[in-house]
């Protein structure tokens, strides 16, 4: 089954946040999180630290550049993610469109790629190794 990313984009302004109720926040979000786990879709979730305590590393030229944050335009910036799994991309479409979020944030979509994705590469040495990978993480995290 397919693994989609919801992606939370902040439309808003930071006083927009600093006017809320915050523990209402936490209770809405909680209870929207623990639909998604009792669906049984939710693989994960978290929140992001405001974008102007991260740093931006930039490849543009022959080193990287490393500046702090914020970077880009507030309606860029994105501030929390969900990875759920479902049979299709409608599916996650309506899980998004329950998210309780305010007036002006937005939620992008977007599919986890598989090897499906990859599979004119299936003979690669890093394609096969990551299998062995995922392998070793799956029996380590006891799945």
């Amino acid at each position: 089954m397919p693994k989609y990313m919801l992606i939370m984009r902040n439309g808003g302004s930071a006083q927009d946040y600093a006017d809320m109720d915050f523990e209402a926040i936490i209770n809405a979000m909680g209870a929207y999180n623990e639909s998604m786990m009792d669906a049984g879709v939710l693989i994960a979730g978290e929140g992001l630290t405001d974008a102007a305590q991260g740093a931006v590393v930039e490849f543009t030229g022959e080193a990287p550049i490393v500046t702090d944050g914020p970077y880009g335009e507030v309606h860029e910036l994105f501030n929390g993610f969900w990875t759920v799994q479902v049979a299709t991309q409608d599916e996650a479409i309506e899980w998004a469109k329950r998210a309780p979020l305010g007036t002006g944030n937005k939620i992008e979509v977007r599919r986890v790629t598989d090897e499906s994705d990859f599979a004119q590469y299936e003979d690669n040495e890093y394609i096969q190794k990551e299998k062995g990978w995922r392998a070793d993480q799956e029996a380590a995290a006891g799945r």
